[in-house]
């Protein structure tokens, strides 16, 4: 089985796909050509579904880093008395810059490795694995590299040195000594396409520069907040941007399958799909961390999903695949036996079928954050909001699986009730922008009945607290979203209250959160939720408590790994990230946390909170 810890990888984008990369130099995940494509290096879910290793020989430390405002990696190795750098990146389109970052992405892994001190020998082995591992390609040495063939897949790796080959495992040693540089570069094509041309040297140190850039140029246009936290700010708004797949705009939850919430259990799911709930909450937090211009492309990419399911009076689907697709039905693959034997390894995710009524407000919440994008929009993306708001107004009295998408009989969830109330209440101010004026009264009789039975079922006296679901005892960090979206203010007594609760029952001694404290029908216990510890920050901000607030948010950013990353979960008791990785929820949390405790910062200062980029918050 595999036991790198999920903390020990960083993640490279070019805004199609994705690849994570150990400190021990080995890409153990890569999906081509998007994020979900199927993985040729796979070796995050099993020894045998593939990696490509490039590492010291013997006994070495590492150290690592990204690239100035970027999504390169750079390994530092430190062998005997030599080093070597080694620079990951997922090559741009070249020469893209700024709103363009991920046009003309070409779909390739860049590898170079520089000798900066003394002499270094490498230990070089690509074992390349299609389709999850099912497959051993066949694979031949030729003049300026390796050519791959198995299944569909067609790879070309291109390298300065020539590999023994054996079976389907590909080694070199290379002996390097200060001052050479040495680049490789993995290309793909499909078995009815050519087979993709070996890159040169030059072009390989060439195209990294530029992708280095462009990630450069795009940080720089963007990204301008200032306050607390800001370097973990703006790395979470570059992680946030490098998980939306540039075709259409849609944006994944995470770029993994199979990451356990419980090492060995069964918490293991694809995480490589548009759910309108993160990709909503992912353009708020760009708002706040660098800039959400692909706000339009993304509603116009869910009206297009959505097509006619609205006008028809079906349910709007919670997740999508990324290119659109509505059939994301899981199975699970057998052959692989997961990450530290966390099985079953699933793709697909079998939640696209629930009902989940909070992605209207999600949704329309988004909006309105966002209100100078939708003056642009054609009529149907605007018509397509407008109905999902009367989705809300019909629909707020159903019960529905919830936010955690508990796979049980459907229940009367506070939060989904709130998040139609959101959606009403957003569509009223949108009304103009959305030509739904017309609708106006009918959205203000369902806010108006939606506040009134959230306030008198969702509240309980015997818990002193609102609670996970109408009627019920038990307590759930989502109802900490209460304040966060503006239904009560944060110093509201009941929001008090709650926020106690939630710190007294559902904290941890680290002080982290739980999402909730009832079975939820799976076996095995969950670990602590890092979205919800932002909450938690964000709510405690909003209701004044700023030295609280800061220790909450510290809590959870401790968390980041040593490039800022964070995963979904932490273990209990290891303290562990755990879970799909990087998380955009968890990203998201921390920017809207951090800018809430700025704001309230800002405010008891006396002056007015200035909004990113010159706007106002």
């Amino acid at each position: 089985m595999t036991s790198t810890p999920i903390a020990a990888y960083g993640v490279l984008s070019d805004c199609r796909s994705a690849a994570l990369v150990s400190a021990e130099g080995s890409v153990d995940w890569l999906c081509l050509p998007r994020f979900d494509s199927p993985s040729v290096l796979g070796r995050l879910l099993g020894e045998e579904a593939g990696f490509w290793s490039i590492r010291p020989v013997g006994d070495f430390t590492s150290s690592r880093r990204y690239v100035g405002p970027s999504m390169v990696l750079e390994t530092t190795f430190h062998a005997g008395e030599g080093e070597v750098i080694l620079t990951d990146a997922l090559a741009l389109g070249d020469g893209n810059r700024g709103h363009d970052l991920g046009s003309g992405s070409p779909g390739a892994l860049l590898r170079v490795v520089s000798c900066t001190r003394g002499t270094v020998e490498l230990d070089v082995v690509f074992v390349a694995r299609p389709e999850y591992g099912s497959i051993r390609p066949l694979v031949r040495p030729e003049s300026g590299g390796l050519l791959v063939r198995g299944g569909a897949a067609v790879l070309a790796l291109s390298a300065p040195v020539l590999f023994a080959v054996d079976g389907d495992v590909a080694r070199s040693r290379l002996v390097m000594e200060k001052g050479d540089t040495w680049g490789f570069a993995l290309d793909h094509a499909t078995s009815s396409e050519a087979a993709p041309a070996f890159w040169g040297q030059e072009e390989i140190r060439g195209r990294l520069a530029d992708t280095v850039e462009g990630w450069a140029s795009w940080s720089g246009m963007h990204q301008n907040y200032t306050g607390p936290w800001q370097d973990l700010v703006a790395l979470s708004g570059r992680v946030l941007q490098a998980l939306t797949f540039y075709p259409t705009g849609a944006i994944v939850a995470a770029p993994t399958t199979s990451l356990p919430e419980v090492v060995g259990g069964l918490r293991n799911w694809d995480y490589r799909y548009t759910w309108i709930r993160d990709a909503s909450m992912t353009l708020q937090a760009l708002w706040v961390a660098a800039c959400p211009d692909e706000a339009g492309k993304f509603f116009r990419f869910l009206a297009t999903a959505g097509s006619g399911q609205l006008g028809r009076g079906d349910e709007l689907q919670i997740m999508y695949g990324i290119g659109g697709e509505r059939d994301l039905s899981e199975r699970e693959l057998p052959h692989l036996p997961g990450w530290r034997s966390s099985t079953p390894v699933r793709v697909g995710n079998a939640a696209w079928r629930q009902r989940q009524l909070d992605v209207y407000g999600e949704l329309l919440d988004a909006a309105a954050t966002l209100p100078e994008y939708l003056a642009g929009m054609d009529s149907d993306t605007r018509r397509f909001l407008a109905d999902a708001a009367d989705a809300a107004a019909d629909r707020w009295q159903s019960p529905d699986h919830g936010i955690w998408e508990f796979r049980r009989a459907p229940r009367h969830y506070l939060y989904s009730k709130l998040m139609c109330w959101v959606a009403v209440d957003r569509a009223i101010s949108l009304a103009a922008l959305l030509d739904a004026t017309d609708r106006i009264p009918r959205w203000r009789q369902a806010r108006e009945e939606i506040a009134a039975a959230i306030t008198s079922e969702g509240w309980s006296e015997t818990a002193n607290a609102f609670t996970q679901a109408f009627g019920s005892d038990h307590l759930d960090a989502s109802a900490l979203m209460l304040s966060i979206v503006g239904f009560l203010p944060g110093d509201d007594p009941r929001m008090l209250a709650t926020i106690d609760a939630v710190q007294e029952h559902l904290t941890d001694a680290r002080g982290l959160v739980y999402r909730y404290g009832v079975e939820d029908g799976l076996p095995g216990a969950e670990g602590t939720f890092l979205l919800c510890t932002f909450w938690l920050a964000h709510a405690l901000a909003l209701a004044g408590s700023l030295e609280r607030a800061r220790d909450v948010f510290g809590s959870a950013a401790a968390f980041a790994t040593d490039l800022g990353l964070l995963s979904e979960e932490a273990d209990p008791g290891s303290g562990e990230l755990l879970g799909n990785f990087p998380q955009a929820f968890s990203h998201i949390g921390l920017v809207n946390a951090a800018w809430a405790i700025s704001r309230a910062e800002e405010k008891s200062g006396g002056s007015p909170p200035p909004g990113p980029r010159g706007t106002q918050g």
